[in-house]
């Protein structure tokens, strides 16, 4: 891993004597992130980054063996604040509160949820994120065993969440999914359109459905994740008073 200083701004892409830019992880990970925002996860190759830094492809493998390394550092750079100072409250105040973080930090780009999602940085924002996270549940007095599984139910509740979300918006729409039904228009709904869904339904006999369809076909995603993050909640609670799963004495 190479970290060679930023260009001066006088030399700039293609400097007029010739010279290359020289890279550096921080400076290619945030023009990723501005291509990402671009055209998507889909269209985001490496030549095409390595034009957009002004350097020629090889330079990046240079950085960045596979693609596979480039989106890990890229799912580095979008947790980037996640585990600031937290406010006053109990665990599951707290927990909510890195849950929130997470996903706001994965919906600020196109495809975050995607870019994230298969990626197992150990660089300082995830990590940071992580122990920020199992902190707070052992602080509260969560086995160590708990504390972490119920870390990564957390963590994969939201990535799995948020890329449901971002698949059912237009691309670049992730704003309207904190804007709610009011605010979102029709052109905001993507891939996952809740007409196709209603005249499926109506068309068959599917009382249940039929009767749960105005919250199915909601795209007021930030209830839908508020509603999930509380089962968990829930759960941790149970856990809490009950010990691990299976045991029916309750904890030292």
């Amino acid at each position: 891993m190479s970290s060679p200083s930023t260009p001066h701004p006088a030399e700039g892409p293609r400097a007029a004597r010739g010279r290359p830019p020289r890279l550096d992880q921080g400076r290619t990970a945030r023009a990723a992130l501005d291509l990402l925002d671009e055209v998507g996860l889909d269209a985001l190759t490496m030549r095409r980054l390595a034009d957009a830094v002004g350097v020629q492809a090889g330079a990046l493998y240079r950085h960045f063996a596979t693609k596979q390394d480039l989106l890990t550092v890229m799912a580095e750079r979008m947790l980037e604040g996640c585990s600031a100072p937290l406010p006053e409250g109990d665990w599951s105040e707290r927990l909510t509160v890195l849950a929130h973080r997470m996903r706001a930090a994965l919906l600020a780009h196109r495809d975050g949820a995607r870019v994230y999602a298969g990626t197992h940085s150990t660089g300082a924002n995830t990590l940071g994120f992580a122990e920020t996270l199992v902190g707070v549940l052992r602080e509260a007095g969560f086995r160590d065993e708990d504390a972490a599984r119920a870390v990564l139910a957390v963590v994969n509740f939201t990535v799995g969440h948020t890329l449901e979300e971002q698949a059912a918006l237009q691309p670049g729409d992730s704003a309207a999914a904190e804007a709610g039904p009011a605010e979102a228009g029709p052109a905001e709904v993507g891939p996952a359109d809740p007409d196709r869904l209603r005249r499926a339904v109506a068309a068959q006999d599917f009382p249940h459905l039929t009767a749960v369809l105005p919250v199915l076909t909601s795209t007021d995603f930030a209830a839908h994740f508020a509603f999930g993050l509380n089962l968990l909640v829930q759960g941790l609670r149970a856990t809490e008073r009950n010990g691990p799963a299976g045991d029916a004495e309750p904890r030292p």
